[in-house]
């Protein structure tokens, strides 16, 4: 992300340039080097990458226990910003006084579960290996996106809120678990590569215009 969050447009431009980037690749995964290399003759794009990946990690039980794990400890970590916001809208009986912060983050949050929610009703591919003997939906990775946005969002946050310079400790246990995730999913074996690969430059574009919102907010709020 840039640090250059007082000039909007350029951060737009950043933002927007991702957004582009991902549907460009979106694109390309649907369409480029398709074959039948899935379970039950699903096909995906980029197959002999994606092929050749999927055959050299296999797949592990326990790395996916390790994505699972995480993914529950962000969703536990967007529960506790969103009570934060409640009990601020409570005490302070007006939606203009709750945290800027708070506010951007609930925007982020919408966004990146009406995304999940779009790309399991249009599903690109599906899973390199059946779940619970089902076909599911597998591009772009939801756990890889949830993390990096929840975590980097979250560590954003903490660093706003205090007088330190550098990653405090919650921003590196924040980077840790992002990391973490993002390599427990890979290694698991249960998403194609280009799922991760999308789910990145997906979830990068949501926190960019995450900053530019929460900038705006502040700016607003403030005036």
């Amino acid at each position: 992300m840039s640090g250059k969050h007082s000039k909007g447009g350029f951060d737009k431009r950043i933002g927007t340039g991702l957004l582009i980037a991902f549907a460009v690749f979106t694109l390309a995964v649907k369409f480029i080097d398709v074959r039948a290399i899935g379970p039950e003759g699903s096909k995906v794009g980029f197959a002999s990458l994606n092929g050749a990946v999927s055959k050299a990690l296999g797949t592990s039980s326990a790395w996916f226990a390790v994505a699972e794990g995480i993914g529950y400890t962000a969703l536990l970590v967007c529960a506790g910003f969103a009570l934060q916001g409640l009990f601020q809208l409570i005490t302070r009986r007006s939606l203009k006084k709750v945290d800027p912060g708070i506010l951007a983050l609930g925007g982020l949050y919408a966004v990146t579960l009406a995304l999940y929610f779009v790309f399991n009703v249009i599903p690109i591919n599906y899973r390199p290996v059946l779940i619970e003997g089902a076909l599911e939906p597998s591009y772009p990775s939801s756990h890889t996106m949830l993390a990096i946005v929840v975590f980097v969002s979250a560590a954003i946050e903490r660093q706003k809120h205090s007088n330190k310079s550098g990653l405090s400790f919650t921003g590196i246990v924040c980077v840790i678990l992002t990391i973490l995730c993002v390599a427990a999913r890979v290694l698991s074996g249960v998403h194609w590569i280009t799922d991760i690969i999308g789910a990145v430059i997906l979830a990068a574009a949501l926190l960019e215009f995450y900053l530019e919102g929460r900038e705006s907010l502040e700016k607003k709020l403030k005036g």
